[in-house]
């Protein structure tokens, strides 16, 4: 039976996708990253983090992690040193968390187009 309740977009983003685009823009901080960009690549992170023996490839995906949440940032309309509120403990992180949920501005804003969904 199929379910008809899911509807994706031909423009969304994969996981495969995203792990390549945040691979390839491992040092850029400008532009926008959409949120399936975004989470796509922090549940990669993630599972690396969790394996054991592979989890020191964690360390480098640091920069990449920081650069896709800083672009996450722009997508909504903020300035990436809004990654820096994750310093703040436990408030911060959820708080964090709660903006990179945020559906990005759907229109070209001060830090580019607005990225594929």
């Amino acid at each position: 039976m199929e379910n008809n309740n899911i509807q994706m977009s031909p423009q969304t983003m994969q996981f495969v996708d995203a792990i390549k685009t945040c691979i390839g823009k491992y040092v850029d901080f400008n532009g926008r990253a959409s949120r399936a960009e975004f989470w796509w690549f922090f549940l990669a992170t993630f599972i690396v983090g969790c394996i054991p023996f592979v989890n020191f490839l964690s360390i480098l995906l640091v920069v990449p992690y920081l650069a896709v949440s800083w672009r996450r940032m722009h997508d909504i309309g903020k300035g990436g040193g809004w990654w820096f509120i994750n310093f703040i403990p436990v408030i911060g992180f959820i708080w964090f968390i709660v903006l990179a949920a945020k559906q990005g501005e759907p229109n070209a804003n001060r830090f580019g187009d607005a990225p594929l969904k």
